[in-house]
């Protein structure tokens, strides 16, 4: 008995590595977010595929846009949708890729191409609503909001690129804990009206001091390589 568990176990720390070799994770949910998704790419019926997942996952960010523009023309009790839409959106986003991963049919660069593209798109959406359901010069929050985290894929790729270790998390805050920090502050606005200036004020310079640590981190490896090239080189 205890050895089927223990094979068990190996069998399933196997798969782990398996579905998320194509990159490193260091979210501080990262372990029962690997265990969430190796769970759910077990059940995924066959005709569902990666890029229906990715649909999903945008149609997730379009319901969080909706969010913000209904709360703003009816009810502030709109913005409730908003965490429903990011659940949405993290199953579509978290599941797209790992399951052509478990499923041993992986198209890495049609899928990083893809992925970027919409996470991009998806950006721009949040963004856009939050725009116009702020008013007067709080709007800017949202502009900024879009560029720092635009700011922040960005360093991901360079990293990518000169690395060729692919890491899409700063530190312990990855798109997931980002997606379930914004879903708080929808249900603090919904339930505590003016709430959300307050919250989006301290999530765009949170961004702005990681993404210029980030960006240091990034040059200080770079320069690192530059360095030891020449070395190299002579």
């Amino acid at each position: 008995m205890k050895a089927r568990k223990n094979l068990k176990i190996l069998f399933n720390e196997e798969v782990l590595r398996n579905v998320f070799s194509d990159r490193i994770r260091t979210n501080l949910l990262k372990r029962q977010e690997e265990m969430a998704i190796l769970w759910l790419v077990k059940r995924i019926p066959a005709f569902i595929t990666s890029n229906m997942l990715t649909g999903i996952g945008f149609f997730g960010n379009m319901i969080v846009c909706a969010s913000f523009i209904l709360a703003s023309f009816f009810s502030r009790y709109f913005l409730l949708l908003g965490p429903l839409g990011f659940a949405v959106s993290w199953f579509g986003d978290s599941l797209d890729g790992r399951l052509a991963y478990y499923r041993k049919k992986p198209r890495r660069k049609y899928g990083f191409s893809l992925d970027i593209t919409i996470d991009w798109l998806s950006i721009i959406l949040i963004g856009f609503g939050y725009i116009v359901y702020a008013e007067g010069p709080w709007k800017m929050l949202g502009y900024g909001f879009v560029v720092l985290y635009g700011w922040e894929m960005i360093i991901a790729l360079i990293k990518y690129k000169i690395t060729g270790k692919y890491l899409i998390d700063s530190g312990k805050m990855g798109p997931t804990e980002v997606r379930i920090i914004i879903g708080l502050v929808m249900i603090a606005e919904a339930l505590i009206p003016g709430s959300l200036i307050y919250s989006a004020i301290v999530v765009v310079i949170a961004l702005f001091f990681v993404n210029v640590l980030d960006t240091r981190k990034l040059l200080r490896v770079a320069d690192e390589i530059d360095k030891n090239e020449f070395i190299e080189k002579t």
